[in-house]
């Protein structure tokens, strides 16, 4: 890792920011360099598996669940439509809200995916231990909490 990450004369959370992001960067661009050849993204897959662990969100929840803006995730949205892995439908209670939901496509493409994604992301973390690859996650939820708090003020 660079020095620019790693300098001891940073504040811990400066550090911590600065390592979390370089860690994101990395796995997202190792994801993207995985999808890349069928014409997926990182952030599209993010969707989709957002959406998947939702069941039929809006497009406001999902992008909420990603972090991401409402103008971002329509452009995700168009792009998978347009890959055929995800159906957009109104919303029966309410005309004007968008449900999205993933397609047998989709579910035919993740499932014949899985394994081999599975083990490239455990070769990516097998420099920890199990235990660590634990504490990590739940480090990571925390601080994902307090931002959600920060953020919502709840």
């Amino acid at each position: 890792m660079s020095k620019v990450w790693k300098s001891p004369d940073l504040e811990p959370p400066v550090r911590a920011f600065r390592t979390v992001l370089a860690l994101a960067q990395r796995l997202r661009y190792q994801m993207d360099d995985r999808l890349r050849a069928d014409g997926l993204t990182t952030q599209q897959a993010a969707l989709l598996t957002i959406v998947i662990a939702m069941g039929e969100p809006s497009a406001s929840e999902a992008a909420a669940a990603l972090g991401s803006t409402h103008q971002n995730v329509a452009q995700l949205v168009a792009a998978l439509q347009r890959k055929g892995f995800l159906a957009v439908r109104p919303d029966p209670a309410d005309r004007r809200r968008k449900l999205l939901a993933a397609t047998p496509a989709s579910d035919a493409y993740w499932q014949a995916r899985d394994h081999d994604d599975i083990a490239a992301i455990a070769s990516w973390f097998a420099v920890l231990s199990p235990a660590e690859v634990d504490t990590l996650c739940e480090l990571a939820d925390r601080v994902l909490e307090g931002l959600q708090k920060n953020f919502t003020g709840t």
